[in-house]
Parts: structure tokens; sequence; C-alpha cells
């Protein structure tokens, strides 16, 4: 079943491409309280569902929730402060990619980039 939804889209590799670059640029140069913890976590959340429908042939709400769900749970990871109870603190990357402090407000955010996925998409596929 799974093997027959593999299928690759090319516009969602682009907008992963896309959005990677700008998360890139956001964590290299932007060191503020709105756009690199807010917007950062908003965009984190869009390019994994991309990211996903790039090769998966799934249902938007699905997706969009699994990837909901998901960042949730890193959250809830940080929140366990798993980074450091694992002693990896040391590497940067892994701390940036999974991150290290647990915040309501990034769950919001996870859910703010889950209702434009879900907004965004019911508008494309209703025209």
């Amino acid at each position: 079943m799974l093997a027959n939804r593999l299928t690759f889209n090319r516009k969602y590799f682009l907008l992963t491409i896309l959005l990677f670059v700008i998360e890139v640029c956001i964590a290299i140069w932007v060191d503020d309280r709105l756009i690199r913890p807010l917007v950062g976590d908003v965009l984190v959340v869009i390019l994994i569902y991309c990211f996903i429908r790039s090769f998966w042939q799934a249902p938007v709400k699905a997706v969009a929730l699994s990837v909901f769900i998901f960042a949730c749970a890193i959250e809830g990871l940080q929140y366990l402060n798993l980074i450091d109870k694992l002693g990896l603190r040391q590497y940067r990357l892994l701390v940036i990619v999974l991150g290290s402090t647990f915040d309501w407000a990034d769950i919001i955010a996870y859910a703010l980039g889950t209702a434009i996925i879900l907004i965004t998409e019911n508008r494309i596929n209703h025209k």
C-alpha cells in the first residue's frame, strides 16, 4: 500500500529546497525574538510537510497532522531534556536540529504552521 503512494512531486520538492534555504539563513543570520523562534518554527513544520509530500502521495490532513504530532514529540523530548541526559550537548548541529529548550510558544508555532498548510492546501485543491 505504501509503495503505490511513492511518487516524486517536483512542486513540493522545490518548496522543500526553498524552505530549507530560508531556514538555514534564519539559523545563520537572524538572532532575534520573533523571526528565529516563531517564524522558524512555523516554517519548519511546512518544510517537513513539503519534504514528505515530495515523495509520498498521501491525504493532506494525515500528513499535516502527522508532522504536527512529530514536531510536538520533539518538543516533548526537549521538555525531558533528552540532549543533556544523553550527553549530546557538545554536538552543536544535533542541538540545533532537535532543539534544547521546551517552549509552549513553539507548539503554538507548529500549530500555526499546520493551519497554514491545511488552509493553503484547501484553497489550492478547491479552485
